[in-house]
């Protein structure tokens, strides 16, 4: 697949970095709105689709390493089971949402919806909501660069 216009490329440019910032926060606020890791992922990783549709294939492929995806899909993965192991190490219950109620990172925060503390930090769910997204970019991506690699030349899968 060879690259766009320069127009495409161009507004290709400027639209990524919108792109990634609305994926990221539909990833963090994912606990108070609806979206989350696996939604804000999807976004961010059409981001990077948009990147191969505008500048090729061989231009993507010469720049990002599959294995550096499958590592940061690994990385989500094991902060995904990290994260609910501290629940049962930390609160006795795998998955549970061992910040609220405890006094660990957000100081003393407690379990009723009565203050805007407790509805705001949410816990461990925008921990997890990271970690499911970090997984979802890196898999998604990987999907679709497995497309990409079939429009590619001859001359490149040499």
């Amino acid at each position: 697949m060879s690259q766009m216009s320069k127009i495409v490329r161009t507004i290709s440019n400027i639209i990524f970095p919108f792109v990634m910032i609305f994926g990221l926060y539909v990833i963090a606020h994912g606990h108070l709105t609806p979206g989350g890791g696996f939604q804000g992922g999807a976004v961010a990783a059409s981001g990077c689709a948009l990147l191969i549709v505008a500048y090729g294939s061989t231009w993507i492929f010469d720049r990002i390493k599959v294995s550096k995806l499958s590592t940061f899909e690994s990385i989500g993965a094991l902060g995904f089971i990290g994260v609910a192991f501290l629940g049962l190490i930390l609160g006795g219950v795998f998955f549970k949402n061992f910040l609220v109620g405890s006094n660990i990172i957000f100081g003393n925060i407690p379990q009723t919806l009565s203050t805007n503390s407790d509805f705001n930090t949410a816990g461990a769910l925008p921990l997890m909501n990271f970690a499911v997204g970090v997984k979802v970019i890196a898999g998604l991506f990987v999907i679709v660069l497995i497309m990409a690699y079939a429009s590619c030349t001859k001359e490149w899968k040499k």
